[in-house]
């Protein structure tokens, strides 16, 4: 059997751009991705903190350094510049693994920067 488990997480980032016009996805900072093993193109959760909203969509990696968190396309309407944000990544793993799963858990202060 396999089981869709949560696999990282990079936890209460802040939202700096929504970006209307544009295809779709989220924009996050090279650095968050490697430190939460998310890959450009991999599909996300988000969570808004603020608004209750959750989306699914694919990474585009931005800016090293740069605390970027943009939501793209459609996404846009579903967060505001400042709101909190929870961006969640998921996979499949077999019985044994998933029973020995320790995610990862990325936390960011309050300019995204690696706690």
């Amino acid at each position: 059997m396999k089981r869709i488990m949560h696999k990282s997480k990079i936890h209460r980032a802040v939202v700096t751009e929504a970006n209307l016009d544009y295809v779709g996805s989220i924009t996050i900072d090279q650095d968050l991705l490697e430190a939460a093993d998310i890959l450009p193109n991999e599909k996300v959760q988000v969570v808004n903190n603020n608004n209750g909203q959750r989306l699914e969509t694919y990474v585009i990696a931005g800016e090293r350094g740069s605390g970027v968190i943009c939501l793209n396309g459609a996404a846009a309407r579903k967060a505001e510049i400042g709101d909190e944000v929870i961006i969640i990544s998921y996979s499949c793993f077999d019985d044994k693994k998933a029973k020995q799963l320790n995610p990862k858990i990325v936390m960011v202060n309050d300019n995204n920067e690696l706690m």
